[in-house]
């Protein structure tokens, strides 16, 4: 590791005032002390800057001359509060159980109701757990992170089934990714107090998990030396009830230059098994079963590539390999789907069968397992179709085409994948409103034929979208790579595409990417910003570049490390493209990313700055000789690079902080970087930093953090809407403005 770079105070500085290339000083170094009286007093100055510069804005469409950001942030607060969202269910026994936040629960209420009322328009709702009210009852700021049941244990033969009781809690301050477990009894609806026996994990980047009613998986801070560099987990431990934390057993320990250790108890009934993983880094990883009738607990590992993800479903063994994977005579492809007897391979004696094999223009999305079948989620061409298999009398595997009739992005999810067929399905577009499906599977398997789908719910529409048009496009990236992306604009009367070649001007485009840790980009109602921006008159579009999954692990692969600047050839190709086909030009052109995309626009902005006329870079990478060093940096750097090895050599060219020129102040874009003070993920001062560079010289740059919201921005939906508000008012001053 490199020592620190050398810090300069917060003191009144004059002139270009920028990182050496490399790295060895750092004159903004100071604005990382996260919550320091001096950094917190910079970020609270040009909150107010911002904040003065864009609530004096006002609505064009409105006469009276309200602010744009109030109009804004009204309109979208009433989608992110609208009562007739579609709630997320999950099925635990009985009832379907949900988190519901509104204008009136801005915490959120957790609570449940039976599949027939669900079903209504109008459920029942009972509701578990205020956290309004526990905020106000604590003096705290909790937020939601999710809630774990344990399934009761199996009742005797004539029996009635034991309810769902207990409940493991997550709650985060201001919505960090560190955050504590408690205890939660159904019955009482009440937190069980750690004195009287309760479960309750302290404040940190780790996890409880149930194994039995007196027994949990832990994993999480144990004290100095118990976590690991990235500052998550090392230690798999088992606790027992009315035991102090600090006993808890001891089960496996990664080393701390690896990301994390995980442990989980699947209770399905009658293939109950424990799971160790050791997360080494992203696409890395070791995994156990762990024997708990031995004392000391056993480990065998599932022996496969580290790349390679391994779980299993009663008997049966799902294995998704990264990269080609030899099995005596067999390879299996990188991107493929295989299956067999889990139990057999652990013995060595595999006979596994391969459900999806990619090509060029398919790769698996998503895949789930019911009580029988294996439902595939397919993207061709970033365009979704559906696969249900099923296994015959004789043991072999038989596939069809599942719900053909649907169009749009499909999503599929098991309602008890433990106990049954039954599956919730999600249809949604760019400007159609999602609707909520419920399906059954059960007689796939005897006669070849799906269930009819039930429609459950459907969201009504939250923007005007008459006009609109969704399109699919493909860029030629600079090496010859086709890129596809979506866009969604306006037609005109003729028909043709607002902003095309000899039709209207060009229309204000805002252009969005990820590019990183194979994570796909695909089609999703806009409602926010179809209200802020569509509706308005802007036209929008979604990047497929490499560094995503859009073409499985290869097209991630395609743009790691070294490869970096593959991922922002291919959205600046995709810009391009935009600006040759005359949809619009480089004064009405945008582009906006989050996390690894606010590394992305960083680079388009320092690296592409002549391509575009805005720039929104929100909770960011941009340090990227720092980033290793700061908060869970450290377990990116299988995506990244080290850079305190010579992997610096490729990773300073897509370092943001560093690619910034003394004499391209002016010609940089208007820029707006945004962040959360919360977010203990990609840590602020990425942004801070950033903005303080760019503000030494003379560029156009506004910045405006939250001091709540961990990585997502925002901890509620007021904060959320306040936040898109100024974000959409800069972009309608900036490329929205005549020019």
């Amino acid at each position: 590791m490199t020592e620190p770079a050398e810090q300069t105070g917060p003191a009144e500085q004059t002139g270009p005032q920028l990182p050496a290339a490399d790295g060895s000083t750092d004159p903004h170094q100071w604005l990382e002390e996260v919550t320091g009286e001096d950094a917190l007093a910079w970020v609270r100055q040009r909150n107010a800057g911002a904040e003065s510069e864009l609530d004096a804005i006002a609505d064009p469409q409105d006469p009276s001359g309200t602010p744009l950001a109030e109009t804004l942030q009204d309109q979208i607060l009433e989608i992110l509060d609208a009562k007739d969202r579609i709630p997320g269910v999950t099925k635990r026994g009985d009832f379907l159980y949900n988190f519901w936040t509104d204008a009136e629960h801005e915490r959120g209420l957790w609570r449940r109701t039976t599949l027939d009322s669900y079903r209504s328009d109008d459920p029942d709702w009972d509701v578990l757990l205020d956290i309004d009210a526990l905020n106000e009852a604590e003096g705290e700021d909790w937020v939601w992170h999710g809630a774990r049941l344990l399934r009761p244990a199996q009742a005797a033969a004539g029996e009635a089934a034991a309810p769902y009781r207990h409940a493991l809690i997550d709650l985060s301050h201001g919505g960090a990714d560190a955050d504590v477990t408690r205890e939660f009894d159904l019955e009482t609806r009440e937190f069980v107090p750690a004195a009287e026996g309760g479960f309750e994990r302290p404040e940190a980047k780790g996890s409880l998990s149930w194994i039995d009613v007196d027994t949990v998986w832990v994993a999480t801070d144990f004290g100095e030396g118990t976590m690991t560099s990235s500052g998550y987990a090392r230690q798999a431990r088992i606790w027992r009830r009315g035991t102090p934390l600090a006993d808890a057993e001891l089960v496996h320990e990664v080393a701390e230059s690896d990301m994390a250790v995980f442990a989980a108890h699947d209770s399905t009934p009658g293939w109950e098994r424990d799971w160790v993983i050791e997360a080494h880094a992203f696409y890395d990883m070791t995994v156990h079963v762990v024997d708990r009738s031995q004392q000391p607990p056993v480990l065998q590992q599932v022996d496969v590539p580290a790349d390679l993800e391994a779980t299993a479903h009663r008997d049966l063994g799902i294995f998704s390999p990264r990269s080609d994977w030899e099995v005596g005579e067999s390879i299996y492809p990188a991107g493929s789907l295989v299956v067999g007897d889990f139990a057999r391979f652990q013995e060595g004696e595999p006979e596994l069968h391969m459900l999806f094999e990619p090509t060029e223009t398919t790769s698996l999305a998503d895949m789930t397992i019911t009580r029988t079948t294996v439902v595939l989620s397919i993207l061709e061409d970033v365009v979704h179709r559906l696969e249900v298999h099923t296994r015959d009398e004789h043991g072999n595997w038989v596939q069809q085409d599942l719900y053909p009739e649907l169009r749009g992005a499909i999503g599929v999810a098991a309602v008890d994948a433990d106990l049954s067929d039954e599956v919730w399905v999600t249809v949604t577009d760019f400007i159609e409103p999602t609707r909520l499906l419920l399906g059954d599977l059960s007689e796939v398997a005897n006669d070849g034929e799906a269930g009819e789908l039930t429609l459950v719910k459907s969201a009504p529409e939250r923007f005007d979208a008459e006009g609109l048009d969704v399109s699919q496009h493909f860029a030629t990236s600079d090496d010859g790579t086709r890129i596809p992306y979506f866009e969604i604009s306006r037609l005109d009367t003729s028909g043709s595409e607002s902003g095309a070649a000899g039709t209207d001007a060009p229309r204000p485009t805002l252009l969005f990417g990820y590019g990183g840790f194979e994570i796909s980009l695909t089609p999703s109602y806009l409602g926010g910003i179809g209200k802020a921006w569509l509706e308005r008159g802007g036209a929008y579009v979604l990047a497929n570049i490499r560094g995503g999954g859009e073409y499985g692990p290869r097209w991630h692969q395609a743009a790691l490390k070294e490869n970096r600047h593959r991922a922002y050839e291919d959205f600046s190709s995709v810009a391009k493209d935009l600006l040759e086909r005359g949809v619009t030009d480089r004064d009405h052109l945008a582009v906006r990313g989050g996390s690894n995309g606010g590394l992305l626009t960083g680079n388009m902005l320092t690296q592409y700055p002549e391509l575009f006329g805005a720039v929104v870079i929100q909770v960011p990478l941009l340090d990227m000789k720092r980033y290793s060093h700061l908060l869970a940096g450290a377990s990116w750097m299988a995506e990244y690079g080290d850079p305190d090895t010579e992997d610096w050599e490729y990773v300073r060219t897509f370092s943001p902080y560093h690619l910034l020129e003394e004499d391209r102040g002016e010609e940089y874009p208007s820029t707006f970087v945004l962040t959360s003070t919360r977010d203990d993920r990609v840590h602020p001062g990425h942004a801070r930093k950033f903005t303080a560079a760019l503000e030494s010289l003379g560029a156009d740059v506004r910045y405006w953090e939250n001091i709540e919201g961990g990585h997502g921005g925002a901890a509620t939906n007021e904060q959320a809407a306040r936040m898109n508000a100024l974000l959409y008012t800069f972009l309608w001053a900036t490329i929205g403005a005549e020019s």
